[in-house]
């Protein structure tokens, strides 16, 4: 059966498809008493929005958001949050040889097999589309910890990375790529450009940083906070490797290298490195929570491709319409907000198991 809930204490439920009329999601669990209003959800929305550069898509979605339900008198009360975002600027016959034939990289395919038919306007469901409503669910989640800050940025493109000495937080929001590298930013204006005017598209890594999480959340074997942060990245469109703490590269140390030395310090302990992404045995260590999420190319490219159509005959296709040149740029709120909805829903678990 079809999942489109994520979350134990704090859930939201996504609904809504890429060309449909509009898009929405229902936050459930949410607290009581905390102020909320269309306001307070915006501007994150305004962050992940299209058409907002040449480096993006250019459909054109004002993605203004409407409370529904859940808010009275400018504060939750705790009953289930709608949220709604219209969708306005669909152009669903850019997509006319889409239903002949199977995009290579896309979920057309895989949906017809399970499904039997496909709605190949955008994707439908499996459309990008739906992390808006995503990062609309990830404001409200913020409200649950307002301890924790969090900040995602792009540090790779097309195999490009930025150079850590030039990390400078200020600059992420100076450029169009969430970049915290302004030399690197300024070789991916020409990286990114090359590629969307040769109908290619390029992969991205984003980092996220969540400091202020305190010690103790998550659990032992089946709700590691590792865990869940990890499925959380991966339900992400587009996304097929995440990566806690230094991920990969610690296969590659020692385990002398790999520690966290602890000395004393005026609030517990005092970590000299954080190999580990301040996550130990599934549960917060007090340390910034880190991960890394990587977005493969967009899919939706206009060089031709091999394939098959429905009846399984050999043909070419290219994908028209408006399409991100990279994905991974605009997925940086998205990784943001999921970051928000685990570390909130975690918590509130901990809260009700340990008070």
């Amino acid at each position: 059966m079809s999942w489109n809930t994520f979350g134990r204490v704090l859930r939201f439920t996504t609904w809504g498809e890429s060309h449909g009329p509009a898009i929405g999601a229902v936050v459930d669990g949410c607290p009581p008493q905390l102020e909320l209003s269309e306001a307070d959800i915006q501007p994150f929305l305004d962050a992940r929005r299209p058409g907002q550069n040449k480096f993006t898509t250019q459909r054109q979605e004002p993605d203004q958001v409407k409370i529904l339900s859940g808010v009275f008198e400018g504060k939750t009360t705790g009953t289930p949050i709608s949220l709604l975002v219209e969708n306005v600027d669909q152009r669903s016959k850019d997509y006319s040889e889409v239903a002949k034939a199977y995009r290579p990289g896309h979920a057309d395919y895989s949906y017809d097999a399970k499904y039997g038919f496909r709605d190949y306007r955008g994707g439908g469901r499996s459309s990008a589309r739906e992390t808006a409503m995503r990062v609309a669910a990830g404001a409200v989640a913020r409200l649950v910890i307002p301890e924790v800050t969090i900040t995602a940025y792009v540090c790779e493109i097309g195999g490009d990375r930025i150079d850590p000495a030039n990390f400078d937080v200020a600059e992420i929001g100076n450029n169009p790529f969430w970049c915290p590298d302004a030399t690197a930013a300024k070789r991916w204006e020409a990286l990114v450009d090359g590629a969307r005017k040769a109908g290619s598209s390029l992969g991205a890594v984003v980092e996220c940083v969540a400091e202020g999480v305190p010690a103790g959340w998550g659990a032992p074997v089946y709700a590691k906070l590792d865990g869940d942060l990890a499925a959380a990245m991966m339900s992400i469109n587009a996304v097929k490797g995440v990566e806690i703490g230094d991920g990969f590269d610690a296969a590659r140390l020692t385990g002398e290298q790999n520690a966290d030395p602890m000395r004393p310090g005026n609030e517990g302990p005092r970590f000299e490195a954080n190999h580990a992404g301040g996550i130990a045995g599934g549960i917060s260590t007090g340390q910034p929570v880190t991960c890394r999420v990587a977005f493969k190319p967009t899919s939706s490219i206009l060089t031709p491709v091999e394939t098959i159509d429905s009846e399984g005959n050999p043909t070419e296709i290219r994908t028209k319409g408006r399409h991100d040149p990279c994905v991974g740029i605009r997925g940086t709120p998205v990784v943001e907000a999921m970051m928000a909805l685990v570390l909130a829903d975690h918590k509130l678990l901990h809260r009700g198991q340990c008070g």
